[in-house]
């Protein structure tokens, strides 16, 4: 659904594929309390910070938790809707408030309900697979 998706930008008319890359605690990065999404939109690092507090708000409310594919697919419905409004392209953050996130997220789960599913978050590059590998050392 949000993972990977075109938009038209609504200024220019251009065509932005965006595409999830990585969901990123901020707490360790910018001392924010929020899960910073980061998505490529044609090539260039757009941020979606979503407030910890909307996963507090989210199971009291449900008794249900947001997973990790869930705060994806949040942040990349925001990132269209967004995109679609005429947002500034200049920035490379945006941040959600809790009533966003849960009116992005109420959305995400009809859609997926009409699909069927929600769709898993691909894998990115094949980095286990590709490690770091120690050479022998040569000895003279």
């Amino acid at each position: 659904m949000y993972e990977d998706f075109h938009v038209k930008d609504r200024w220019t008319g251009e065509d932005l594929h965006c595409s999830w890359k990585a969901n990123i605690v901020a707490i360790a990065t910018r001392h924010a309390d929020a899960v910073d999404v980061r998505f490529e939109v044609n090539n260039r690092p757009m941020w979606i910070a979503l407030p910890l507090q909307a996963w507090v708000e989210q199971k009291r409310r449900t008794g249900k938790v947001i997973t990790d594919y869930l705060a994806a697919q949040i942040a990349g419905r925001y990132l269209k809707s967004i995109v679609e409004e005429g947002y500034d392209a200049a920035r490379e953050m945006y941040t959600m408030s809790i009533e966003d996130v849960l009116e992005h997220l109420d959305a995400v789960l009809q859609e997926a309900k009409q699909q069927g599913s929600i769709p898993s978050l691909p894998i990115i590059g094949d980095t286990a697979a590709t490690a770091f590998v120690p050479t022998p050392s040569r000895q003279s």
